[in-house]
């Protein structure tokens, strides 16, 4: 059984979906490896460290397809490849199953696609698998450090003799994955960080990290919905949302740093910052637009660009964070692979009963296996869910 490894457009990611120790972990499990010649150059790994660690180099992506069972990929695979697919075949990345148009061209071309992002995140079993919280953790880090760069004052305090700097203000909107590790970041160096989000039971979270938590009122009704749903499922009344937007304007007309991470899967990412607010703003100040790929959380927000407003304030479209530490990134994306692909491996019996060579076990009773597969048996299964 092998397993291909091929290259990403490099104009848009360093990333690689194995490294050369996930290459040893597959190897030890009996697969082999086929990795396409460059494919890891982004994230610093030559051809020479997949061939130390058991790899065959493949000169193309198509010379890839060609050996390979099992593609693993960062992003959905260029329609152009999607031709050289055969039956049988299964692709394994993060493939944006709710915007993705090619599903039904795998499903036709009998293909098993993957979605690692549709991972049930709340099974145990699952989170070492979970690549959108391994990708946000390192997201959320480096957002603090292109505000940092992109910011003309220092972060912490500093006492001199021509008097104090006063320490930044950092307001983290949307405290998932990367909102805390943001917050854990901005505080590490020595900002004054405030937080705000939907759930009111990520309070707690942000208080431990040193962020004050920016807190609206709420009836007794909404906090009982709020706290039966964990936070997740909760809609909050038209009155909340109006009391949630003038706290948010307020902290943000005295912020030097805003960092945005709201995203919902499938939709535009919702929008937090208006133009009202940007025009309260301080010149100078800079805002981190995590969402910017999907929409932006903030208005006038563009993808990979960074737009400085009549009134001086810089917003950076942050499409793509994780492939700016493409190694680490990388590391981490492969282990939650091999992971995944350990639970796609026959039990020892039905081994045996392939001669001794290894044999895959496809369950779509599996609540992980059922969960990521987008297509299966010809079929697209995103509609059916």
């Amino acid at each position: 059984m092998r397993i291909g490894v091929v290259s990403a457009d490099a104009s848009q990611e360093s990333r690689v979906a194995l490294t050369p120790d996930a290459v040893k972990k597959l190897r030890k499990l009996g697969f082999e490896v086929v990795v396409q010649s460059g494919a890891g150059l982004g994230a610093y790994y030559a051809d020479a460290m997949y061939q130390a660690a058991g790899a065959e180099i493949a000169d193309s992506s198509t010379g890839v397809i060609a050996q390979a069972q099992i593609i693993t990929t960062v992003n959905d695979l260029p329609s152009t490849l999607i031709d050289n697919l055969t039956s049988g075949q299964m692709i394994i990345g993060m493939l944006d199953p709710y915007r993705n148009t090619q599903l039904d061209t795998y499903a036709a071309k009998g293909v098993t696609a993957f979605a690692m992002e549709l991972l049930p995140r709340t099974l145990s079993r699952a989170q070492n698998m979970d690549v959108l919280s391994s990708q946000a953790n390192l997201a959320g880090y480096k957002a603090v450090l292109m505000a940092a760069n992109e910011y003309s004052r220092p972060f912490p305090m500093f006492m001199t003799s021509a008097g104090t700097v006063k320490p930044a203000k950092v307001v983290i909107l949307g405290v998932g994955v990367a909102g805390l590790q943001a917050i854990a970041t901005a505080k590490r160096l020595g900002a004054v960080v405030e937080a705000s989000d939907l759930r009111p039971t990520a309070k707690e979270q942000v208080e431990s990290l040193g962020g004050k938590w920016l807190d609206v009122p709420m009836s007794e009704e909404e906090a009982q919905k709020a706290k039966a749903t964990g936070g997740y499922a909760w809609t909050p009344s038209e009155q909340y949302m109006k009391d949630q937007a003038v706290v948010v304007d307020k902290a943000l007309s005295n912020a030097d740093i805003v960092i945005t991470t709201a995203q919902i899967p499938g939709r535009q990412a919702p929008r937090l910052v208006h133009k009202a607010t940007l025009d309260k703003m301080k010149a100078g100040s800079v805002l981190i637009d995590m969402a910017a790929a999907t929409g932006g959380n903030v208005e006038g927000s563009v993808a990979d660009q960074t737009i400085i407003t009549d009134n001086s304030v810089r917003i950076v479209g942050a499409a793509n964070i994780p492939s700016q530490l493409a190694a680490q990134s990388s590391d981490l994306y492969a282990n939650n692979l091999v992971n995944f692909i350990t639970t796609l491996i026959a039990s020892s019996d039905d081994n045996e009963a392939a001669s001794g060579k290894l044999a895959l076990h496809l369950d779509m009773e599996d609540e992980i296996q059922s969960a990521l597969a987008v297509t299966h048996e010809g079929q697209s299964r995103l509609a059916k869910r």
